[in-house]
Formats: structure tokens, sequence, C-alpha cells
């Protein structure tokens, strides 16, 4: 036999009375005739020897330490050491633990932490999901209400801190058929709810979850699947599958011919799934000028509803829509439109064309000899530089030939006739220098022959 143990911790608001224990169950409390439960007195309860599986979860101060649980016998669990018993399970959060027992000793056991006072253990049985079947009828943007409950031997389980580790989540798995646009598109977590009071819930700690998801995903077929899973339990339910439409509503925008007009968006509702006189439209424009305009479009039987749009000149227009009403199936329906856009194009400025000046006959005779002597000229300038090219080549080629091949200088030796007579004049004196030195033996000196007058003794 299994039981499962949830150590709670809540206020003891109404009476109980003491119950005698039978074979097949253990000393329990009993609360109204509606819900079994472990007395904690003292931060004590005991476990009955027939019990081979217990589930304790202990809410605690917020950030406290973990609980420390003594076993009949003395000894003592922790969660830190909890990994290492083959017959234990712990989840250590932050405000609450969680312990999962196997084959627990029978007898009297102790809770040491800062667990909330007045606490009691209850005893649960078969855990059940219970939510709401998803309406048949479903488009793209959509708002869809859903209400799941957890149930505990078919009855609502009433405990209010029970919200701080349970949560219902909605899936959406595509079916990959090939024929629908969410092809490939994998599961969309679309919802995630607390029994908390907060967002849609209704009512906080009433054991039931309530909540709004929009469908923000490809049409197509899906697959549903609720659950609720947490470190003590997981259960599921899958839903049959559906298909998610495009939404029943088209556009067609007619733009104004000119500034004193406005533009139309005109909005068809599909009356084979909605109800045209049902429908309510709401919704925001915004202008390219950054302005705001709020509408709002009452229901008539009219298929086509028609939206005036100012004529703000050209830019980006967007308008967004909600609408509410009720379809063929007499299901009341929010929902809300993908964005409509559109955009006037700027316009082009046409530049005036300039008159054409007037032209007398000399004036134009005037223009077309300079046009002609223009054009001789750079017909001139365009032969001189292909002449002066040429010669260039052929320069570079003969200087590369002289130097290169006849390894000659570039240069030319120069003659000048005044270096040639100052060289011939140079030469014969040192001509006669060299004879007359040859002839006496020294230089002669004139000068000492002019001067020498001194007489014989004859």
């Amino acid at each position: 036999m299994k039981i499962y143990l949830l150590a709670m911790l809540v206020a003891l608001l109404t009476p109980f009375t003491l119950t005698a224990n039978s074979e097949d169950k253990i000393t329990l409390l009993k609360r109204d005739g509606e819900q079994n439960e472990i007395p904690l007195l003292d931060n004590r309860f005991r476990i009955d020897y027939k019990v081979n599986e217990i589930t304790l979860l202990f809410f605690r101060k917020p950030g406290s330490p973990a609980v420390v649980l003594v076993q009949p016998n003395g000894s003592k669990l922790y969660a830190t050491s909890a990994m290492k018993e083959p017959n234990v399970d712990w989840f250590d959060e932050l405000s609450y633990d969680l312990i999962t027992i196997r084959e627990p000793m029978a007898g009297p056991w102790q809770v040491v932490g800062s667990i909330l006072p007045d606490s009691r253990i209850v005893v649960l049985g078969d855990i059940d999901l219970k939510v709401e079947p998803l309406p048949p009828l479903l488009f793209r943007g959509e708002t869809v209400k859903i209400t799941g409950q957890i149930l505990n031997d078919g009855e609502p389980i009433n405990v209010g801190l029970f919200k701080d580790v349970v949560s219902l989540h909605v899936d959406f798995i595509s079916t990959n058929n090939s024929d629908y646009a969410n092809f490939g598109a994998g599961t969309h977590n679309v919802a995630q709810f607390k029994d908390d009071g907060r967002g849609f819930d209704e009512r906080p700690k009433d054991g039931i979850f309530t909540g709004e998801f929009k469908l923000a995903f490809p049409a197509g077929q899906w697959q549903p699947e609720l659950y609720i899973e947490t470190p003590l339990l997981k259960r599921t339910v899958v839903q049959d599958v559906l298909e998610v439409k495009e939404p029943p509503f088209s556009y067609d925008i007619a733009l104004a011919q000119d500034d004193a007009h406005e533009h139309t968006l005109a909005i068809t509702l599909d009356p084979s799934v909605v109800k045209p006189e049902t429908v309510l439209i709401q919704g925001k424009i915004y202008y390219p000028n950054n302005e705001e305009q709020m509408f709002n479009l009452e229901g008539s039987t009219a298929l086509t509803r028609e939206l005036q749009i100012k004529n703000y000149d050209w830019g980006r227009y967007s308008v967004e829509l909600s609408v509410f009403g009720t379809n063929v199936n007499e299901r009341e329906f929010m929902a809300t439109l993908p964005t409509y856009k559109f955009e006037i194009e700027r316009p082009i400025e046409a530049v005036p064309e300039l008159p054409e000046p007037v032209i007398t006959e000399a004036e134009q005779k005037e223009i077309d000899r300079a046009i002609r002597e223009a054009e001789s000229m750079s017909t001139i300038m365009f032969i001189s530089l292909i002449i002066g090219g040429n010669l260039a080549v052929l320069l570079i080629g003969w200087l590369a030939i002289r130097v290169f091949v006849q390894k000659k200088s570039i240069l030319p030796k120069i003659s000048l006739p005044f270096l040639q007579k100052k060289t011939a004049v140079e030469d014969e004196s040192d001509k006669g220098e060299k004879n007359e030195v040859g002839k006496n033996g020294s230089k002669s000196d004139k000068s000492g022959e002019i001067l020498n007058l001194s007489m014989s003794d004859d």
C-alpha cells in the first residue's frame, strides 16, 4: 500500500476531532469528515508501520535553512546528505522542503526547522487533474479562457499553500501536417497559471487555476496538452486535436484621390465563423505625423464595416484592431487582429521647364564658328600629342641601343678653339725649356747675362 502524505503549513481554521485508527489506516485526524490529516503537534508526527512510501512537504520561512528530520531511533536526515540515502529524495527550495521516503521507519518522527506555526500533515490519495475542454472553433489572435483543478480522490484540495508548488502549464503541439501552415512549428508553451489570485486567476487558494492566453501562433492543426508538474507529482491531460483558423476578417483599403478626401478601410466579416450583428470593433490608428486616434465601430448586420482614416499625405499608417462578438457556436470571443499597415509613397516633385533662349542668325553663325575652331584645335592638339609621343619613344629607344648595345656614352666630345690654342703655346714653351737644358746642362739665365758688367784682367 502506498500512501502520499503532504506536509502543509496551514493555519487550523476549523475545529478537528480525534478518530480511532483501524488496521488499514494510520493514526489520523479528521476535519469535518472531508480530509484526513496526521497531527503535527510540537513539530512531531507518527508514521504507521503499514506505510510503504511517504511524501512530506514542509513550508518554512523564506530563506531559512532546510528542515531536519529526526527518525524514531534518533538518527537524523539532512537535505545535504539525502542524496547518499537510497530511499530518500529531498528537494530543498527557497520556502519549502519536499521529501519522499521509501520504507520509512515506523514510529514517532520529529521535524526541526523554521516551519510556520499551527501546521499539519495532510494525507493525499489519488491525485487527478481536471480541466475544461478547449472550444472546437478557434482562430488566430483569439484570447481563450481555461480552468483547471487538482483533485484528491475526486475532491478538491482546499489547502491554501498548495499554490506555492503547483502550476498549470498549457502547451500546443503541432501535428506536423504538411497541409497546414503550422507544419514543423514544434511546441508552443502558451500559458502558466498559479492559484494565487493574480493575473486572470479568479480567487486565490481555492484549488482552481483560472487563466487566459492568446493564440499568437500560426494557424493549423494543434494538439493541446495541459499538465501540472512538481517534484512531487506530474499529471497530464492531452485533449483532442483541434484546428486554429485564420481570423475571419479581411481588409480592403481605398486610398483618397486628393487632400480633400479620407482613406477608407473596409473590414469584411466571415458569417460562417462569427455572427456579424454581435461583432464590435475598436482600436487605434497611428498616422505618419505620430498622431494617434481611437475608434469604435458598433455592431450591425452588415458584413462590411468602413473605417475612415484621415489623409495626412504621404507616409506610413498603422491600424490596431480588437474585436468582440459571438461565433456561430454561440460562444463569446475576444481577439486581437494582426495590425493592418499601408503606406503612401512620397510624390515626386516636377521640375518646371525653362524657356528656350531666342538666338539670332548672326549669333548662331558665331556659335557654329567657335565650335568648329574648338574642334579644329582639339584635333591639332590630339595629333601633336601622338607625334610627340612617338618621337619620345624613338629617342628612348636610340639611347637604350647606344648605351646597352654599342657601349658608348650618350654625351659627344666637345671641341673649343680657344682651349686648343692655349694648349699649343704651353706645349712649345715646355719644349724650348727642355732643349736649353739639354745644351748647357742647366737652364740659362738671360737676366744674369744682361747684368754681368765685370771686366776681365786683360
